[in-house]
C-alpha cells in the first residue's frame, strides 16, 4: 500500500532525528506542568510534514506541535515524538506514529521505536507487522491472568482520585500493570501479544490513530469504555486482545 509504505518512510526517518538527539542536553520548554516539548519534537514533526507537503500537497494534516492543516478526506495525523517526557530524561521508550485517514477512518500507520529499532505497521485488511514479521493478539482470556498498560494524563493532578480509582482497581483485577509513558507503544505491544491490554483518559488524536489499525489488524478490539465504537477524536479508550475486553469495561462500570 503506498500511504503505508510512506508512513513507514516517515516514521523512520524521524526516529532518526529523535536519536541523534538522544544522548543530548535537551532543550525543554513547558506546555504545562506536565507536558513537554522539546528541540527534537519540533525537527522530527518538521521534517515530516515537509515530506508529507511535497508527496501529497493537497492532503490534511494533524500534528501534535502545529495542529492542524489543509482540508479534504485524506489526513496525515502525525506524533513526532510520543514519549516526550520519557525522551527529556532519556528514558528509552518513546516513539514516532504515522497515521493515514481516509474519509474518517484510519486505514494505515506506523509506529516507529528508534531505540530498539522496531517498525510496527498495519494497514486495513492487509495484516500488521513488527519488522516484516505479522502480528498477532495474545490468547490471554482471563484478566486475573493478564498483564495490562496504561498512562495518566497530562490534567492527572485534577484527575487524581478517578486516574488512581482505575488503575487500584485493575492492579487488584490483573495480574499486574505497567505505565510506561508512550500510549502507541502500549496499542503496538497489546498488537504484538506482549501485554493483553490497554486502557487510558484523554488521550489525543495522534496518540492512537496508528496504533489502533496495527491493534485492530493484529486481532485485537478497541472501544470506548462502555464498549461502544471507538474513535480516536474520543477521550477514553479500552484496546485488548479481545478476549478480556468485557473484564476490563466491566471493572471500569463500577467506578
Amino acid at each position: 500500500m503506498e500511504y503505508l509504505d510512506f508512513a513507514i518512510e516517515l516514521a523512520r526517518t524521524a526516529g532518526d532525528v529523535l536519536k541523534r538527539y538522544m544522548g543530548r542536553e535537551k532543550q525543554v520548554e513547558f506546555k504545562g506542568r506536565a507536558n513537554l516539548v522539546t528541540a527534537a519534537d519540533k525537527e522530527s514533526e518538521a521534517l515530516i510534514i515537509n515530506r508529507i507537503r511535497q508527496r501529497y500537497p493537497n492532503h490534511a494534516i494533524l500534528a501534535e506541535e502545529s495542529g492542524a492543516s489543509g482540508g479534504g478526506e485524506d489526513k496525515w495525523i502525525i506524533d513526532p515524538l510520543d514519549g516526550t517526557t520519557n525522551f527529556a530524561h532519556q528514558y528509552p521508550v518513546f516513539c514516532v506514529s504515522v497515521g493515514f485517514e481516509q474519509k474518517g477512518e484510519i486505514v494505515c500507520g506506523a509506529v516507529y521505536d528508534p531505540c530498539r529499532d522496531e517498525m510496527f505497521s498495519g494497514a486495513h485488511g492487509q495484516g500488521s507487522f513488527l519488522n516484516g514479521q505479522r502480528l498477532n493478539v495474545s490468547d490471554v482470556d482471563q484478566l486475573g491472568t493478564a498483564l495490562l498498560l496504561t498512562g495518566f494524563p497530562y490534567g492527572v493532578r485534577q484527575k487524581i482520585h478517578l486516574a488512581m480509582s482505575q488503575f487500584e482497581a485493575f492492579v487488584v483485577a490483573s495480574q499486574g500493570v505497567r505505565r510506561a509513558g508512550a500510549a502507541a507503544l502500549d496499542l503496538c505491544y497489546a498488537a504484538a501479544g506482549r501485554c493483553d491490554g490497554f486502557w487510558e483518559l484523554d488521550l489525543q488524536p495522534w496518540d492512537t490513530a496508528a496504533g489502533l489499525v496495527i491493534l485492530e489488524e493484529a486481532g485485537g478490539r478497541v472501544t470506548d469504555f462502555k464498549g461502544g465504537p471507538y474513535s480516536i477524536y474520543m477521550k477514553e479508550i479500552i484496546a485488548s486482545n479481545g478476549k478480556i475486553h468485557g473484564e476490563m469495561r466491566s471493572v471500569l462500570a463500577k467506578l
